[in-house]
C-alpha cells in the first residue's frame, strides 16, 4: 500500500506549495465567474471600442500632443502616459541631484549646514506627501497676479498662472545636432570603459571628467555653428491680459515637480547617508595617509564603494516617486489617472477596462526601472561579492 510519509521535509513542502496554488487558482477562478455574472446580469459587455470614441474633454496640460475635444481617449491615455512619464523622469533626476548633496552635507563637520540638512530631513519625510503637494500648489497659486509677474530678466515671468519660460524652435538641421550628441556620448562611454581598462593594468589615470566633457560640449556645438545654428528661442512677451509667445509651465506641473523632489530626496538623502557610512574608516585613514585630498578620496575612495550600498535602495525610490505621481489628481495635473483613470472613466463608464490599463501602464513603467537599474547595479558589483 502506497505511503505518504510527512516526516519527509521535501515532500512536505511540495504538499504546501500544491495546496497554496491550488486554492490561489480556486479563488480566482471564483473571482472571474462572480465578476462574470454579475456583469451579465447587469447587461455589462466587457471591450476596447470606446477607445476610438470622442473625448469631449479638454486637458490643460499636454506639451507633446496637440490636444481638442473631439480627440478619442486613445489620445488621452497618450497624453496622460506623457506627462506621467515627464515628471517622472524629471522629478527622478532632480530628487537624485537633491538626495545625494544633502546626503553628503549630513555628514559634514560643519554643524549648522549638518543639522539643517537633518531639519530638512525630518520635516520632508515625515509629512505625507499629498499634503506637500497641496501646500506647493497653494504657495503657486497665491504668487502675484499676471500684470505683476515675478521677472527673472527678459526671459521667465513667474505669476499664478504659473512660469513664462522662453519656447524652444527647432530648425530642420538641429537632426545633425542631436546625432552629434548621440555620438559624444557614445565615444565617452567607450573612451571611459578603455581608460578604466587601462588603470587596472598600467595604473595610468586619465582625466575622463575634463576629456569627455570637452567632447560632449565641444563636438556638438561645431556641428551646430556648421549647420546654421538651427536653434532659436520664441520670449513671451505680456499683451494686454495674457502672455503671447513663449512656453507655459502651469502651477500644477510646478507643484507636483518641487513635491515629488524635495519628498523623495529626503529618502534618498538617507541612502546614500548609509552608502557612505557602510565603507570601512580604515580606508579613508590610509587614502588620507597616501595625501590624497577630501574630494579624490570621495570620488576615487568613497563613493565607488558606497554605490553598490545605494543602487538597490535608490531604485525602490525611483518607483514610488513614479507610483507618487498619480497623486497629482489631487491638484489637478493631468497624469495618467487624472485624465485616463479619472474623467474617461466616468465618462465612458468602463471602469474594468480602464483601471486595466491603467494598472497595466504603471506595472510595464515600474518593472522597465527596475530592469535597467538592475543593469546598471550588475555593472558596478564587485567580481567574487
Amino acid at each position: 500500500m502506497f505511503k505518504i510519509d510527512f516526516s519527509d521535509q521535501k515532500l512536505r513542502a511540495i504538499l504546501i506549495q500544491t495546496l497554496v496554488v491550488g486554492v490561489l487558482a480556486y479563488a480566482i477562478f471564483w473571482l472571474v465567474q462572480s465578476t462574470s455574472y454579475n456583469l451579465e446580469k447587469r447587461d455589462y459587455k466587457l471591450g476596447f471600442g470606446f477607445l476610438n470614441d470622442p473625448a469631449g474633454f479638454d486637458i490643460s496640460f499636454s506639451p507633446f500632443y496637440s490636444f481638442v475635444a473631439t480627440d478619442s481617449h486613445i489620445k488621452v491615455y497618450l497624453v496622460g502616459l506623457a506627462n506621467t512619464l515627464l515628471i517622472s523622469f524629471v522629478g527622478c533626476i532632480a530628487a537624485t541631484f537633491l538626495g545625494f548633496s544633502i546626503g553628503i552635507i549630513r555628514l559634514s563637520s560643519n554643524w549648522l549646514l549638518s543639522r539643517l540638512a537633518y531639519v530638512y530631513v525630518e520635516i520632508t519625510r515625515n509629512i505625507p506627501l499629498i499634503l506637500q503637494l497641496l501646500f506647493w500648489y497653494a504657495l503657486l497659486i497665491n504668487l502675484p497676479r499676471l500684470k505683476n509677474s515675478i521677472a527673472f530678466g527678459e526671459a521667465f515671468f513667474l505669476n499664478n498662472r504659473g512660469l513664462n519660460s522662453p519656447q524652444p524652435i527647432f530648425g530642420d538641421d538641429f537632426i545633425y545636432v542631436t546625432i552629434a550628441i548621440i555620438l559624444a556620448i557614445t565615444v565617452s562611454i567607450v573612451f571611459s570603459r578603455r581608460a578604466k581598462k587601462i588603470q587596472e593594468k598600467t595604473g595610468k589615470q586619465y582625466p575622463l571628467f575634463l576629456i569627455n566633457t570637452a567632447s560632449i560640449l565641444l563636438f556638438p556645438a561645431i556641428v551646430y555653428f556648421i549647420a546654421g545654428s538651427p536653434l532659436e528661442f520664441e520670449l513671451p512677451v505680456l499683451i494686454g491680459f495674457n502672455f503671447v509667445g513663449g512656453m507655459k509651465i502651469p502651477p500644477e506641473f510646478m507643484a507636483m515637480f518641487l513635491g515629488l523632489s524635495v519628498y523623495t530626496a529626503s529618502f534618498i538623502s538617507e541612502i546614500v547617508r548609509a552608502g557612505i557610512l557602510s565603507v570601512n574608516k580604515g580606508q579613508i585613514e590610509a587614502s588620507r595617509s597616501l595625501g590624497l585630498k577630501q574630494n579624490r578620496i570621495m570620488k576615487l575612495i568613497i563613493i565607488p564603494q558606497a554605490m553598490r550600498v545605494i543602487i538597490p535602495p535608490l531604485t525602490s525610490q525611483f518607483l514610488n516617486l513614479t507610483k507618487n505621481s498619480s497623486l497629482g489628481i489631487a491638484i489637478g495635473y493631468a497624469d495618467l489617472v487624472h485624465g485616463f483613470g479619472g474623467i474617461t472613466l466616468n465618462i465612458t463608464g468602463h471602469a474594468i477596462e480602464v483601471m486595466a490599463i491603467v494598472m497595466s501602464t504603471y506595472l510595464i513603467i515600474s518593472l522597465t526601472i527596475a530592469f535597467f537599474m538592475n543593469i546598471y547595479n550588475k555593472s558596478i558589483q564587485m567580481d567574487g561579492r
